[in-house]
């Protein structure tokens, strides 16, 4: 099993932590859509999750032709961590039109 390291500033909120994957140094940005503003980066690999009236996204930061079954993962890791255990992981927003 993989081991990520979750960082969050003291001054910021838990859903807007960053995953840290030691062994391929690639880092998965998290962002609460219901407090914080994202804007999406040219480049990076972006998920989303919805889980109740949450409602995150999840954005790699110096993406490298890296797996998205390891993005897949280490955003489910944050989410349990968070205990969203019923979060669901989407491609795009649902919901957006």
């Amino acid at each position: 099993m993989s081991n990520y390291m979750i960082s969050i500033a003291n001054d910021d909120a838990v859903k807007n932590g960053i995953i840290h994957d030691p062994a391929t140094k690639l880092k998965v940005k998290a962002f609460d859509l219901l407090k914080s503003r994202f804007k999406p980066r040219k480049g990076e690999v972006r998920f989303f999750v919805t889980a109740g009236k949450e409602k995150l996204a999840f954005e790699t930061q110096g993406y490298h032709k890296h797996k998205q079954l390891l993005i897949l993962h280490m955003i489910s890791i944050y989410c349990v961590y968070l205990g969203l255990l019923e979060a669901q992981i989407h491609a795009s927003l649902p919901g957006l039109r």
